[in-house]
């Protein structure tokens, strides 16, 4: 049966030592989120992650979700119970805010707590996850009576919520949409219209359910300056509070799927449900974008966390499996095999794994303390800075994020050989939950589009050339370093290159728009390495100076610097060879006609 263990290890090293979140506790919603408290809430949530939530993630891929003929859905066993568990816990509460119930700490411990859920059990994760989208919207566009009446329920998980944008016929381009909203004469509106691939559309775990549906009224301009946004409640919501008649809203189907066989990915069909608006009518793209941007930061965890469970896995499978002798000469004489791990290929993908999942994880909590320091840091300039950088790392978080932790993935079940491709070891649901994670919330081309087409250009590209200055300034300490000096020159190096690619857009793009395109994915990776870089840097930084000061815990410390130093020779040249794809331009890729492409 797959393992898995939090790794609260390197979260409480990235939290407390790295960010320093303590140095933050001047600040609304820190003051309570001191060192100790960090690594309790840490520890007990990796506590629950691995004993309630991993022990029923491989028999709910197995049993799946099942729709019933009235259209409601039962999820796979254990799932009800862990969710009462988790609620009762408040766990969903973490960086909710405290005038609707939730704790109001940073952000930074509720994306901890998402990596940590989402590795345990991805396909259970998505139910309280995806609320968080839901419950983004609402704070930012809805009316005070709207939050009053929804928030707090949802916030204590005693309701979830959900995002209903995709069509039959309409994916990415939603002014295509065709869900009708009808005005009614109570103020209400009549949704009709069928929404497909909606997670945690139906299930079992909480009595009422909250869609917010993207819509467009009568006279609304048909494309995306015409949508609309609106709550839609499985139940009906009275004005005390209580439930009332159920909503004309059903899950028709069930989707049959790759992965997250445990998440009710469910065709929802509205006919003539109520609904109520949410900001104004025709404004509902912005408040789409708010529930993108807080699912597209999730879903670069979902890519971490599956490669941070293959790879613990792997680990296992390497130290117990004898295969083969170390090239050396036997490691172990007086055994029959060596174990995996004498094996340079073996440790080439596990160090490839362990440089990949550190440095992620280390993205994923400083671009969560970004989302803290939009709202709450102490001057305007800090707040835009915190803006300008988490809103130009969102689409690399999520595209090079899902896109590297599938590949790992599919290393880590390349550790097990054949035994890899046998379903009772668990490492195919890994690889079959993480491909979704590239798919969903804007497909991977959809977020390179977004880097290089718009968050490039975006306030004159003030964005990016502070990306650039920080990446500079923090190399330049770090070379006076001598233990860490060729990472920051190596990082160093590769921003040069990504700022020579960025400038090639510059130059190429207006003339051919397919250049930008046809490079739009590679510099989705560039820029991913160089910010894990970054990420390298500060670790080894941070490792260097505990070893200096005595601080103990030396062997986690070394293992830094040894994983820094493979960072910077194994991954950091890819930088250069990007760059050069990048400049090959689109002539090539453009030329052949579609007749071309056929092979019969």
């Amino acid at each position: 049966m797959p393992i898995y263990r939090a790794p609260t290890r390197d979260t409480r090293f990235v939290i407390n030592e790295v960010l320093q979140l303590e140095s933050h506790g001047n600040l609304p919603g820190f003051e309570n989120a001191g060192a100790e408290m960090i690594d309790v809430v840490v520890e007990e949530c990796g506590k629950f992650c691995a004993e309630v939530l991993t022990p029923i993630n491989l028999s709910g891929d197995i049993e799946g979700c099942t729709r019933h003929p009235d259209g409601s859905v039962t999820t796979p066993k254990g799932f009800k119970q862990a969710h009462a568990q988790f609620r009762e816990a408040g766990w969903g509460t973490l960086s909710a805010p405290e005038e609707f119930g939730g704790q109001g700490m940073p952000h930074v411990l509720g994306m901890m707590a998402e990596e940590f859920i989402s590795s345990a059990n991805m396909a259970w994760g998505m139910y309280p996850g995806l609320t968080g989208g839901a419950i983004a919207s609402i704070l930012a566009k809805g009316s005070p009576e709207q939050q009053a009446k929804y928030l707090p329920k949802m916030i204590a998980n005693e309701w979830l919520g959900t995002m209903n944008l995709t069509e039959p016929h309409c994916g990415t381009d939603l002014g295509l949409i065709r869900t009708r909203a009808v005005p009614q004469a109570d103020g209400t509106y009549a949704i009709t219209g069928t929404k497909i691939f909606i997670s945690a559309g139906e299930h079992d775990l909480t009595e009422n359910i909250i869609h917010l549906v993207l819509a467009k009224t009568p006279d609304a301009p048909d494309s995306t300056k015409g949508i609309s946004l609106f709550i839609v409640p499985k139940v009906l919501v009275d004005d005390d509070g209580s439930l009332g008649a159920r909503n004309a809203v059903s899950c028709g189907s069930l989707e049959h799927k790759m992965g997250i066989h445990g998440n009710a990915t469910c065709v929802m069909n509205y006919d003539g449900a109520t609904g109520y608006l949410v900001g104004e009518e025709n404004k509902g793209l912005a408040a789409m974008f708010i529930m993108m941007n807080a699912a597209r930061l999730g879903v670069g965890i979902q890519g971490l966390s599956q490669a941070e469970v293959a790879y613990q896995n792997a680990v296992k499978y390497a130290q117990d499996r004898r295969q083969g002798r170390a090239l050396t000469g036997p490691a172990e004489p007086n055994e029959k095999a060596d174990t995996l791990f004498v094996h340079p290929d073996i440790r080439r993908m596990l160090m490839d794994a362990k440089a990949f999942t550190e440095g992620m994880r280390a993205l994923c909590l400083w671009g969560a303390l970004q989302v803290d320091l939009v709202h709450k840091a102490a001057t305007d300039a800090e707040r835009h800075t915190a803006d300008d950088l988490i809103s130009l790392l969102t689409p690399v978080i999520k595209g090079y994020g899902t896109d590297k932790g599938f590949d790992t993935c599919v290393s880590m079940q390349q550790v097990f050989g054949g035994h890899g491709y046998i379903e009772e070891w668990g490492m195919s649901q890994f690889v079959r939950d993480a491909r979704i994670a590239q798919i969903y919330e804007g497909a991977n081309g959809v977020q390179a589009m977004d880097l290089v087409g718009r968050k490039l250009a975006q306030n004159g590209g003030r964005a990016v050339q502070a990306f650039f200055a920080v990446v500079d300034g923090e190399c330049a300490a770090a070379k006076a370093k001598p233990e860490i000096a060729a990472l920051a020159e190596k990082v160093e190096k590769a921003n040069g290159e990504l700022k020579a690619a960025t400038m090639w857009f510059m130059q190429n793009g207006m003339a051919n728009p397919n250049n930008v395109g046809a490079g739009a994915h590679h510099y989705m990776h560039m820029m991913g390495i160089v910010a894990l870089g970054l990420m390298w840097v500060r670790m080894a930084e941070v490792a260097v100076t505990k070893l200096a000061e005595g601080a103990g815990d030396e062997p986690f410390y070394q293992a830094k610097l040894t994983t820094a130093r493979y960072y910077g020779e194994r991954f950091l040249p890819d930088v250069g060879a990007l760059r050069r794809k990048i400049e090959a331009g689109a002539d090539a890729m453009m030329e052949l006609p579609v007749e071309a492409f056929a092979t019969a």
